[in-house]
Order: structure tokens, then sequence, then C-alpha cells
């Protein structure tokens, strides 16, 4: 972790705010097994009905499924629905 990063931390802390609102990585929500959230992204990496990438900015969101649906995508949010199975985060 470099300085910026802790200080960023440390401003998250002091102002009891969400390090990720600070920090620029992407907040994720799942709801049950059929339903995931997130935002911020910078867009889908790979799409299919099995498996979705997404691109965080320092990381990669795999969402791993069936039935798997981008419901809705904005720049600040995206929503997929289906089975959801896993979601693994790649550097």
């Amino acid at each position: 972790m470099d300085g910026k990063e802790g200080l960023l931390e440390r401003a998250a802390r002091m102002f009891d705010l969400p390090a990720d609102a600070v920090a620029g990585v992407p907040r994720i929500e799942i709801v049950g097994d059929g339903e995931l959230r997130m935002g911020p992204h910078r867009g889908i990496l790979a799409y299919g009905s099995e498996e979705i990438h997404i691109s965080g900015g320092k990381l990669v969101v795999r969402v791993v499924g069936e039935g798997l649906e981008l419901r809705a995508m904005t720049p600040a949010e995206l929503l997929i629905t289906g089975r959801i199975r896993a979601v693994e985060f790649m550097g």
C-alpha cells in the first residue's frame, strides 16, 4: 500500500466515511443468489450467460453462474441477475 492509499483510509476513518467512497474501489451488493449490484465500474470485459467479467479499476470482478444477464448499466452502477454461484476478485 502506498502513502496515498494510507492517507485516504485514514481520512475515511476520521470523517466516518465508507472506505470505498474515498479510495475509488467498487462496492458490491449481493442479494441472495439472484442479484448483484456493483458500482462504480469501468465496463464489461467479458459477457456470457455463465460468466461475466467486470472492470473495477485495479481489479476485475468475475461473476460465475447460470442464466446471468446484465439487466441495467449506467456509468455509476450495474445490475446482474440470474443464479449467481461465485464472485471472484482478480488482481
